[in-house]
């Protein structure tokens, strides 16, 4: 199916590929990983309660406005992000922050696919287990017998340890990424979304409703929704705020990218409510599917970036048929990952496309190429080259290692700046008729969008960036 106006006149077959592939872009790691790490650092339902509010207030009026530009655009972001503002008659220049978003795609997608080879490894390590577990006749047995809770964790410093390991799981998987990349946007990047979404969604309730039945369903359910309001303060409000960008996938130009490939006629208001629907719901059961595994074996909910490499292989190790379990659940973190990381390196190579002219294979190899050269020094990171600090002069970045000063860099600045410079060109610059007639809201609902374009986002994003760049400001808001 061809789209007129789009880079390669590729294009979604239809408005579900399209609802498919955008949630399979805003569900990964920050939903399965991320999610429940920080709900569990910040005591759980006041953070989870005032995340759905900033989804709700900030998310969705953000999702929409980047799926507005690629609608009326039809090209790369900086290409959509320009054709608007001739339309509008503004300046050009705002399509630098489409440029923006594609940098910060390509660099994420580069430290992304690192994590996501930690997720391979540990696929790897649980079929194993398990296939050890269907030669001894025993598939309904705990994860990894034998092994002691310290020797459980430590096979994460091994990994770190090793090189070569680290870069076999990062050639792999980002050599998958390029590939379904390279296929184009129907042959490639939607097929991928059609197998692998409705895969995802089949583990996410299969294995939540392994943790409702084994694990401590009714604890968890009142760590994540029982408020202690004492415990919001305006760290914990930062983070939920800084979450709720990061979960949808919002300031990289991504959405912006898939959105110049929807067809004429979609209703870009439900569709952007289902997408953002979905991200929420998917975070949601995600802490419910993780939270009963790790009440009912007596573990800490606040063990921070640890609890899904660490603290949850350890659980499985003391649950019935966590072999299989913990495979189970590695592969669904996987397909999470495999999702995110093909819409990421997809704004870079729609960018080269549109811009350079250059054909779909050799933007996805160039890209992929150097984003995976980028990883290469983010796993180094971890052992040859463990005292490097790229940005040691700033010290805001002084003792982070590569990947968390490119992960830094990214989420605390380029992130952020990308959002408040949708909402600013889309809620004051962009023609209000070229705005109503494209996204098709109901005149209550596009004032009401447009206000919260205008005002709470940009606030509300000034913020993160401002608390980012100084966190010391926040500290001291949050003991005053």
């Amino acid at each position: 199916m061809a789209i007129s106006g789009t880079p390669t006149g590729d294009g979604w077959s239809s408005r579900s590929a399209f609802i498919l592939a955008a949630i399979g872009a805003a569900v990964g790691l920050g939903n399965l990983w991320r999610f429940p790490t920080l709900a569990g650092e910040n005591g759980g339902g006041a953070f989870v309660i005032f995340y759905i509010g900033c989804v709700v207030l900030l998310g969705l009026p953000l999702l929409l406005a980047e799926i507005f530009i690629g609608r009326a655009g039809q090209t790369d972001a900086v290409g959509s992000i320009r054709k608007v503002a001739k339309t509008s008659k503004v300046s050009p220049r705002w399509s630098l922050f489409g440029g923006l978003g594609a940098l910060a795609a390509f660099l994420i997608v580069s430290f992304y696919s690192v994590v996501a080879g930690w997720v391979l490894y540990y696929v790897g390590v649980f079929a194993g287990d398990f296939v050890q577990a269907l030669l001894a006749g025993e598939p309904f047995r705990g994860a990894l017998q034998g092994e002691t809770q310290e020797q459980i964790a430590g096979r994460m410093g091994d990994l770190f340890a090793s090189p070569g390991l680290l870069l076999a799981m990062h050639l792999v998987f980002m050599g998958a990424t390029l590939f379904i990349v390279a296929r184009g946007v129907s042959g490639g990047i939607e097929k991928a979304a059609t197998w692998l979404m409705p895969a995802f969604f089949v583990l996410l309730l299969a294995i939540t409703i392994y943790g409702a039945i084994v694990g401590d369903v009714g604890e968890a359910a009142a760590f994540l929704f029982t408020p202690d309001w004492s415990k919001l303060d305006a760290r914990v409000m930062n983070e939920a705020l800084g979450q709720a960008l990061f979960s949808l996938s919002l300031g990289v130009a991504g959405i912006i990218t898939y959105g110049s490939y929807i067809r004429e006629g979609t209703r870009l208001g439900p569709t952007a409510f289902a997408i953002g629907f979905a991200d929420t719901a998917v975070a949601l059961i995600a802490g419910l599917m993780i939270f009963p595994i790790v009440f009912a074996v007596g573990l800490d909910p606040a063990a921070g970036p640890t609890l899904v490499f660490q603290t949850l292989p350890f659980a499985f190790e003391a649950m019935p048929a966590g072999a299989l379990v913990g495979m189970l659940f590695f592969i669904l973190v996987l397909v999470a990952a495999i999702t995110s990381s093909i819409s990421l390196l997809e704004v870079p190579t729609a960018w080269a496309i549109g811009e350079l002219g250059w054909s779909r294979q050799r933007s996805a190899l160039t890209f992929g190429i150097g984003a995976f050269a980028i990883g290469v020094a983010c796993l180094l990171g971890y052992n040859v080259w463990a005292d490097v600090r790229p940005l040691g002069f700033w010290p805001l970045f002084a003792e982070t290692d590569i990947l968390d000063t490119v992960d830094g860099f990214t989420g605390k600045i380029m992130l952020p700046l990308g959002a408040l410079c949708t909402s600013l060109f889309v809620g004051w610059r962009a023609d209000r008729r070229l705005t109503e007639q494209t996204t098709g809201l109901s005149r209550p609902m596009f004032t009401l969008w447009r206000f919260l374009l205008a005002w709470l986002c940009p606030l509300a994003v000034a913020a993160i960036l401002l608390f980012g760049l100084f966190p010391q400001l926040l500290e001291r808001l949050s003991f005053s």
